[in-house]
Order: structure tokens, then C-alpha cells, then sequence
């Protein structure tokens, strides 16, 4: 079933434990850290299942219910570009600065029930648990979020011998006849406070040995044991998208998971005990792939949004006849268009995967993801260029309107040939919350890690390049009788 916005908030209205500090949060509905997020997620719910979009955002099979196109395994392109359009809807809503919304993670799951005999390695025989966990979340129509790295200094499981203290990275602690518990500690649980259930993995490699670390699971997050240790927020007030444009409806958090003594049973694991098959279910099937192309698609809707910003705030400053202005906004137009020529390629030049399976086009998606790392920097730059000082003439706050000398002082002295003053100090705190709050600072850092340091990237790129074509076309020119005179 498809479920309303209200539907969602009610699920994760009680039973989960999540601290800001030492604040143990109640109703994380109505919070004021995260009420105007919330009313984000179930804008978004709501959004998927308007009629007006369901030619697309809405996939039927023979034997199930209506569910979300993102739950759908690609059997052909339309498939894919069903799947685009439902990312591009969503991405659209939230100007592209809502990384991990519903989307992301139901793509990685959705990718590894395509090759469920992945999930079968010696005595243990999860893909029939993989295949039900995947079923589940597509009929409730479920918010998953992930964990799937160890916390940073615990990567290497030596450096804690001899030091009297246990390694605190995640890891089974005990083995039952019904199931394993779970104790220590993983990142980073994206908005995981609006999310129904917890994937637990690792997408970073373990060593050899590392077998108690290595499990593959699903846990509710109001699971008894499991704690949501929150960053700051970055809007502590009420939802007042005038005072804060994207960080009151756009923070979806970032989180460390403390799992103490956590029971999982057993159709709730998927890899266990298995270093190596914990990673390859990542990579060996369409996961990792069809996960990341919901990346580039919400990296390019902020790439519009921002290129927009950037044309207004020049219109504004009346610097739009520049010849450098305008070669700074032709450059984030061509970025703007390079990039969606990029993301439709991996839908125009699908993958075959078996069973009857297509995925997008992994060289392409790499390709994008190294592309979106190395520029966001220098895009956020440009447009910090093009506003200039513009953020910082604008008075503290619109609450001079309140006062009627003041507001005639602001309109007549703040304004703009072609701008009036308030839409002026509304375009420019837009701007500020792109470049200078906590909120655009998060997004630095997020754009350049959500997927892995930019080594991890370059490396995605490395593993799948064609070099033996490319060595072949050096060999042929190398043989040619033109190289050999």
C-alpha cells in the first residue's frame, strides 16, 4: 500500500530512543529540532501518492498492491526512467538537499533482491530473508535508513590489543537458537530519526578475521537496545522557512547508532560471519549502482536550484551585463547540462544483470559521483562570488516590518532599482543558507563523503574501467606500421 504523509509521522511517533546531548527525545513528531523535517518526510509521502503522479511514481505487479516505483526491479528502460522520474520527483521537491530521503535506501534493497543468490555462502542460506525484508518494506511502504560504516579510529581491529578496552565498532556479542544480539556502535544513520527500520552493513572492507563484525541486518528503530546519538540541529525553533529557507525543512540529520544488546532474529539477517560477502552484496549486484544514480539525481536538482539562485542574485545586483558574470553563469549552465547528459546515459546505456534484470549503467554513475565531488566546492564558490557581501547588508532579521519607521526606512533604503526590499533580504538569507550556515557547511562536507572519501570514489571508477580496451587501443597504435617506421 502507499502510505500518506500522516501514516508516516504516526510510525515514528513512539518507542524509539533518540538523544540531542543528554535531551532524551519524546515525540520526535514534535520536536522542535525536527518538526519542520517531519512535515517534510510527509509532504514527501504525500507527494508520491498524488494521482497526478502516478503514471510513474506508483508501479503495479500481477500479485501485490500499488507500491513506490523505487521498490520496482528494472527489467527494461522504461523501468529505469519510471524509477528516475519518481527520484526526480522527490529530489525536485526538496531542491536536492535531501540526501537520504525514502528513495536511497529502498534502491539498495531493491538491488540486492535482484541477485538474491548472492546472499547464499556455505551453511548459511539468507536470500529467501533478503527476498522477505524487501517484501515488507515495499508493502508498508517503509522508510529505511542505513548504518554501514564503522565509527572513525576503529577500523583497524588490532590497534585496541593490549589496550584494556574492546573494540566499540558494531559487532554479534551472542548467537541464540532464534536469532544474534548486537552490541557497539555504527555510523551514520542519515535520517534515520524519520526512517521505520535500521539497515545494518558494511560497506567498508573488513579483514579476515573480522567475522563477529561481519553481519548484515535489519532492526526497527524502536528496537529495545538501540539509541540515535544526534549531531546538533541545525534549526532548534519552529519551522519558519522565511528565517531559515532550507535548514527549517531540509535538515534530515545525521546520527551515531549505539546498539547495546540488541536481539535480531534470525530472518532478519542477511550475511553473517562472512567478511568478504558482507561488502559483495554492495557491489556484485545492482545495489550500490541503482542506490548512487538516486545520488546523481538529487545532486542535479540542487545543481538547478543553485544555478537559479545564482541567476537571481545577479538580476538583483544588477551585475547581470558583466562579461565575467556572465561567464560565471554560463559555466554553471554547461556544469548543469554536462551532468544531466551523464545521468541520462546511465539510462541509455543500461547493464545486464541476469534473470531478465537491467540496472543503470555503473561507469556512468562513478563517473558522476567523482564528477559531483570534485566540483561542489567550486560551484558553492561561484556563487558565493556572485553574491558578494549582499548577505551581510541585509538587517538581522524581517521583524523591522513589524515596526512601521523602520519599515519605511527598509523599503526605501534596502531596495533595488527592479527588487523591492523584502524579496531582496528573502533572496539573499536563501543564498546564506547555501553558503555560510551550519547547514550549507554540513553540505560541504556531505557532498564530498555521502558516498566514500573521494579516494573511495576514484576507486569505484578504477574497479570498473574497461582497461583492457584502453590497453588495446595503445597495443594496436603501438603494432600500427605508421608507430613501427
Amino acid at each position: 500500500m502507499l502510505r500518506s504523509g500522516v501514516e508516516q509521522l504516526e510510525s515514528i511517533r513512539d518507542g524509539r530512543r533518540v538523544l540531542i546531548g543528554s535531551e532524551r527525545v519524546g515525540d520526535v513528531t514534535r520536536h522542535p529540532a525536527f518538526i519542520g523535517a517531519c512535515e517534510t518526510v510527509a509532504g514527501l509521502y504525500d507527494l508520491k501518492k498524488d494521482p497526478v503522479h502516478a503514471a510513474f511514481a506508483v508501479s503495479t505487479d500481477e500479485d501485490a498492491d500499488p507500491y513506490s516505483s523505487y521498490f520496482l526491479k528494472p527489467r527494461t528502460q522504461d523501468d529505469l526512467r519510471k524509477r528516475a522520474a519518481t527520484h526526480r520527483l522527490i529530489a525536485g521537491k526538496t531542491f536536492g538537499m535531501w540526501g537520504r530521503s525514502m528513495d536511497h535506501v529502498a534502491s539498495f534493497l531493491t538491488g540486492m533482491v535482484m541477485r538474491p543468490g548472492l546472499f547464499e555462502v556455505g551453511d548459511n542460506d539468507f536470500g529467501a530473508n533478503i527476498q522477505a525484508f524487501y517484501d515488507k518494506a515495499r508493502k508498508e511502504d517503509a522508510y529505511v535508513s542505513y548504518a554501514i560504516n564503522p565509527p572513525q579510529g576503529t577500523r583497524n581491529p588490532a590497534g585496541f590489543d593490549g589496550t584494556g578496552f574492546d573494540n566499540p565498532s558494531l559487532r554479534v556479542v551472542a548467537e541464540t537458537d532464534d536469532g544474534i544480539v548486537l552490541s557497539g556502535l555504527k555510523m551514520l544513520a542519515t535520517a534515520g530519526v524519520f526512517s521505520n527500520y535500521l539497515f545494518i552493513g558494511n560497506i567498508t572492507p573488513l579483514a579476515p578475521g573480522q567475522t563477529a563484525e561481519a553481519v548484515t541486518c535489519v532492526v526497527p528503530l524502536a528496537a529495545e537496545g538501540v539509541s540515535l546519538w544526534m549531531r546538533k540541529p541545525y534549526d532548534g525553533g519552529p519551522s519558519d522557512p522565511a528565517r531559515a529557507p532550507l535548514s527549517a525543512r531540509y535538515d534530515e540529520t545525521d546520527a551515531m547508532v549505539l546498539c547495546k544488546d540488541v536481539k535480531v532474529p534470525w530472518e532478519n539477517v542477511f550475511t553473517y560471519r562472512e567478511p568478504a560477502q558482507t561488502r559483495r552484496i554492495f557491489f556484485e549486484t545492482p545495489a550500490h549502482s541503482l542506490g548512487n544514480h538516486q545520488s546523481n539525481i538529487r545532486f542535479h536538482e540542487k545543481l538547478k536550484m543553485i544555478a537559479g539562485l545564482a541567476h537571481k542574485v545577479v538580476a538583483c545586483t544588477e551585475a547581470g551585463q558583466i562579461p565575467a558574470v556572465k561567464e560565471a553563469l554560463g559555466r554553471l549552465a554547461s556544469l548543469e547540462a554536462l551532468l544531466g547528459g551523464v545521468i541520462e546515459g546511465q539510462i541509455a546505456a543500461p547493464e545486464a544483470w541476469g534473470e531478465g534484470y537491467v540496472g543503470v549503467n555503473r561507469r556512468m554513475v562513478y563517473a558522476a559521483l567523482n564528477w559531483c565531488t570534485e566540483n561542489h566546492s567550486q560551484i558553492i564558490d561561484t556563487l558565493r562570488e556572485l553574491c558578494g557581501g549582499g548577505m551581510f547588508q541585509m538587517p538581522a532579521n524581517l521583524s523591522v516590518l513589524d515596526d512601521p519607521e523602520l519599515a519605511a526606512d527598509f523599503r526605501t533604503y534596502f531596495r533595488t532599482a527592479h527588487v523591492d526590499a523584502e524579496a531582496r533580504a528573502q533572496l539573499f538569507r536563501l543564498a546564506w543558507d547555501v553558503i555560510g550556515t551550519e547547514f550549507a557547511g554540513r553540505h560541504q562536507s556531505y557532498e564530498k563523503f555521502y558516498s566514500g572519501g573521494p579516494f573511495a570514489v576514484r576507486a569505484y571508477n578504477y574497479t570498473i574501467a574497461d582497461w583492457d580496451g584502453y590497453d588495446t587501443i595503445v597495443d594496436d597504435l603501438l603494432m600500427s606500421s605508421d608507430c613501427g617506421n
